[in-house]
């Protein structure tokens, strides 16, 4: 099983960059997990550009989406919503379809105590729209990520860390309907 990891941060230094790295870690045997890395080289989505030759950058996402069994989205929140460059990326699978019917856990991280509350309730709206199969289990609002993760990225926070297991054992029964 194959399980397409993006955190919504660009940020060199994101908390929800080392979370989603230190969920990765969490992976048990027999789940294989991959870091999407082109937030960035995404142009921004339009429609005209979406035809039948996308740009190399789109291409690349939706490869790596159509080859996850499942995807794990960890987002921030910047003006109470998801940042710009994660909601583009989710505009460039729109036509494609990647997400119908994908397995997809949606986490928001936030050193507040809201956790990204409204970020969150944005990117299942749009996941929604996408047709996803958004895992019960896999919705996590995650408040104070800054106390709950250690200098070297690890969960320090042992509620954290079940929750973020039990992700993993969603996923593996999402497969075995």
């Amino acid at each position: 099983m194959n399980i397409l990891t993006i955190s919504g941060s660009l940020r060199a230094s994101s908390s929800n960059t080392r979370l989603v790295k230190a969920i990765m870690r969490l992976a048990p045997a027999g789940i294989e997990t991959q870091l999407y890395q082109g937030l960035a080289d995404l142009p921004h989505f339009t429609p005209d550009l979406d035809g039948g030759n996308p740009p190399a950058s789109v291409l690349t996402l939706r490869q790596q989406l159509q080859a996850a069994d499942g995807v794990l989205i960890c987002t921030p929140e910047y003006a109470f919503g998801v940042p710009g460059t994660l909601k583009n990326a989710l505009d460039w699978t729109v036509s494609s379809g990647d997400f119908s019917e994908k397995p997809v856990a949606a986490i928001s991280a936030s050193p507040l105590w809201s956790g990204g509350d409204k970020a969150h309730a944005s990117l299942l709206l749009t996941l929604t729209a996408l047709g996803a199969n958004i895992l019960e289990e896999g919705k996590i609002i995650i408040p104070m990520i800054n106390k709950k993760l250690d200098a070297d990225g690890n969960i320090v926070d042992p509620a954290l860390l079940e929750d973020l297991k039990t992700v993993f054992s969603t996923f593996q029964r999402s497969f075995d309907k």
